[in-house]
């Protein structure tokens, strides 16, 4: 149903008109009121319909300001919804989507979105909240039950938070990376505040935190309905270093990583980064003549090897005077 045909009405104007205008003009799609009047009727009988139909136009008056004022529920086909300004959702696990879908199939859907109609495209919505639902609506091929109500970018993303703060149903994760998405689009404190429903202080701590984390991470893990704000705190502590950082992203492209649930993926790159650096491995070069010339210390990304001048002082220069002849000498090794 295009977004036109809900409030296009065509008024009957009382004067005699031709038997084609007046179809036209008693045509009220909102009501059902698009059956033309058959010819050959009696004048009584189509003033008596028009009475009807006045009647009835009413009543289709009264439905549509209240569908204006978002008090109305409508069916929309779902083709015509685009998604919201900011997706707050990190992911919907196989199981929840599953069950909605089940519960929609055998109950219906009960509780309606809240969509506006698109301020860009004239013929179509764009949803504030209800996601979930209209994705399990459309898997069915069914309408999907609204209420259309003007919202200015604002009042939409308010809308949007508000609802999923009432139902506790994001996580902390997903709900610092929506305000942090919602700032970066040039939102206020003051709305983005609004819509968590938290302090100027608490929202300070989940932007900074986004900020820590690189997004393919955070997107990489999801939801991780679990996890609260330490636990994330102290994986962007140790993501501080750039060598278990460059870790965890490389660990996320694994297939393997993508197949276990959130919480298993946030575990595994938290032990990941967590466990400690191997000790170097420290072994001590004796010439010949049982001299400790050279301590070697041997890490994974290292090796370094540090000279004792004691026992011969000019030896450490005298290597390092030959790097260049040793550099090449082992590339030529590799290339033969």
């Amino acid at each position: 149903m295009a977004r036109k045909n809900l409030f296009e009405v065509s008024e009957p104007t009382g004067e005699q008109t031709p038997p084609d205008a007046a179809r036209t003009a008693l045509v009220r799609p909102l009501m059902g009121l698009d059956r033309p009047l058959k010819p050959g009727r009696p004048v009584g009988a189509i003033s008596q319909s028009l009475e009807n139909i006045n009647s009835r136009a009413q009543r289709a008056e009264e439905i549509e300001r209240k569908l204006s004022e978002g008090q109305a529920v409508v069916e929309l086909e779902p083709s015509l919804i685009d998604q919201s300004i900011v997706v707050d959702r990190l992911g919907v696990s196989d199981e929840r989507r599953a069950a909605l879908v089940d519960q929609i199939r055998e109950h219906g859907q009960q509780v309606p979105i809240l969509v506006r109609p698109h301020p860009e495209n004239d013929a179509r919505y764009q949803v504030a909240y209800g996601h979930r639902r209209l994705a399990a609506v459309s898997q069915l091929g069914r309408m999907v039950r609204a209420v259309v109500r003007d919202l200015t970018d604002e009042q939409l993303v308010v809308s949007q938070g508000q609802e999923n703060n009432s139902r506790s149903d994001l996580s902390y994760v997903e709900r610092c990376y929506f305000a942090a998405k919602l700032e970066a689009k040039g939102f206020s404190r003051d709305i983005i505040m609004a819509s968590l429903g938290v302090d100027k202080a608490a929202l300070s701590r989940m932007i900074a935190l986004v900020a820590r984390l690189p997004a393919e991470i955070i997107e990489a893990i999801g939801t991780a309905e679990s996890v609260g704000r330490q636990k994330w705190a102290e994986l962007a502590d140790l993501l501080e270093e750039k060598g278990k950082r460059a870790k965890a992203l490389k660990a996320i492209q694994d297939p393997e990583f993508a197949a276990r649930t959130s919480d298993e993926r946030f575990q595994a790159i938290h032990d990941l980064v967590k466990t400690a650096a191997k000790k170097p491995e420290r072994t001590v070069w004796t010439a010949a003549n049982g001299s400790r010339l050279v301590n070697i210390s041997d890490s994974e990304t290292k090796m370094t090897f540090a000279f004792d001048k004691r026992i011969e002082p000019e030896f450490a220069s005298f290597v390092r005077e030959r790097l260049q002849t040793l550099y090449d000498e082992f590339r030529q090794k590799i290339t033969d």
